[in-house]
């Protein structure tokens, strides 16, 4: 991760736009040396924000937890099983 002063930033913004989209990776932006920012790119954002909408979904994540157990527990099928059952209704 890039470390950069707000004083860094200010200076830098167009070409941080550009490295921000190349390299993927969030930037902290500091004011006398304390982290206080975070500018990340595009994708980067609207997939922290996909992943909270996930989270904050109850029953979504209650369905996963019964899952990964039944998982955890050998309760798996076939894809091709559930192809057929697909193919059917």
């Amino acid at each position: 991760m890039t470390h950069l002063s707000i004083s860094q930033a200010r200076g830098q913004l167009t070409r941080l736009a550009k490295s921000l989209k190349a390299e993927g990776q969030p930037v902290e932006i500091t004011n006398r040396g304390e982290p206080v920012l975070a500018l990340l790119p595009w994708d980067l954002y609207e997939a922290m924000e996909e992943t909270i909408e996930v989270l904050s979904d109850e029953p979504l994540m209650k369905q996963l937890k019964k899952s990964i157990q039944e998982m955890k527990k050998g309760k798996l099928v076939s894809l091709e099983h559930v192809k057929r059952k697909l193919r059917l209704q």
